[in-house]
């Protein structure tokens, strides 16, 4: 008597839309190294030393300014800070730790970050991306509200864990007298230069590194289908773009503000 098989239905395997576990660890890396930087920071700062006798306060300020700086002439001040663009240099005095801090919350309200987020939203209404978050008035909410928390992460390492961490300026500080073509040049240059704390140029290591650590955790709540490495860095390269048209309002903004409200020409930053 022959014995029949009996056949078990086949199991295939389905391929994984979740973004690959080694990308993912190391942007965890890189938040945990600026975190551990920042820690650092906070722990070694400490009061300016109080003027000593038989110095003037005008010796200590000249020791004080270092000998290779910007020439900051070209820049130009806005009387206040601005409640559209908090990021506008408003004084050219170095930015503390809290300072910093306080920058990244009021960057992540400003009027300029709600209508960004606002237009995005629409315009990826639009053309239906990502499609796993729908349309009506779910999608719309869902799309603004991934737009505002890329934006408050972004600020987090950007202008205040990462600036913190490598001693770095996250302002904007516009040109003095701005033509269009030397704008959109400034513009982008400013994407990959920034100021140290000493006013110097250098690697703008936060600015860049900040959109990158913040598109990463976007993947914790962006549809399954949309995590992916290749996505991860396309919305990262959409990012810079939009970081130089946000610019070249900066560049913009003073010569702006100072028409619209009919005050007088704000003053160049001095030496």
């Amino acid at each position: 008597m022959r014995l029949r098989r009996r056949d078990t239905p086949r199991k295939f395997a389905v391929p994984s839309s979740t973004p690959p576990l080694p990308l993912i660890w190391v942007f965890l890396r890189l938040a945990l190294f600026g975190g551990c930087q920042a820690v650092a920071v906070l722990a070694q700062e400490t009061q300016p030393p109080p003027n000593s006798p038989g110095t003037t306060p005008s010796a200590q300020s000249d020791a004080s300014v270092p000998r290779k700086r910007t020439p900051v002439a070209l820049f130009v001040m806005l009387d206040k800070k601005s409640i559209v663009f908090p990021d506008i240099a408003a004084d050219s005095a170095r930015l503390s730790t809290g300072q910093k801090f306080k920058l990244f919350v009021d960057s992540g309200i400003s009027l300029h970050t709600l209508a960004e987020s606002s237009l995005g939203a629409a315009i990826s209404q639009a053309a239906d991306s990502p499609h796993g978050y729908g349309q009506g008035g779910d999608g719309y909410a869902k799309r603004f509200g991934s737009s505002m928390a890329s934006g408050a992460s972004s600020n987090f390492f950007g202008t205040f864990l990462l600036a913190s961490a490598f001693h770095q300026d996250p302002r904007f500080f516009p040109e003095r007298d701005p033509t269009f073509g030397r704008s959109v040049k400034y513009s982008l240059q400013r994407i990959f230069v920034t100021r140290d704390d000493e006013g110097r140029d250098v690697a703008n290591w936060s600015g860049l590194m900040g959109p990158l650590l913040s598109e990463g955790l976007a993947n914790a709540y962006w549809p399954e289908q949309d995590r992916t490495a290749g996505q991860t860095f396309q919305r990262y390269g959409i990012d810079l773009g939009v970081r130089l048209g946000g610019n070249m309002l900066r560049e913009y903004w003073p010569v702006f503000f100072r028409k619209v409200r009919g005050s007088p020409r704000p003053q160049a930053q001095q030496k």
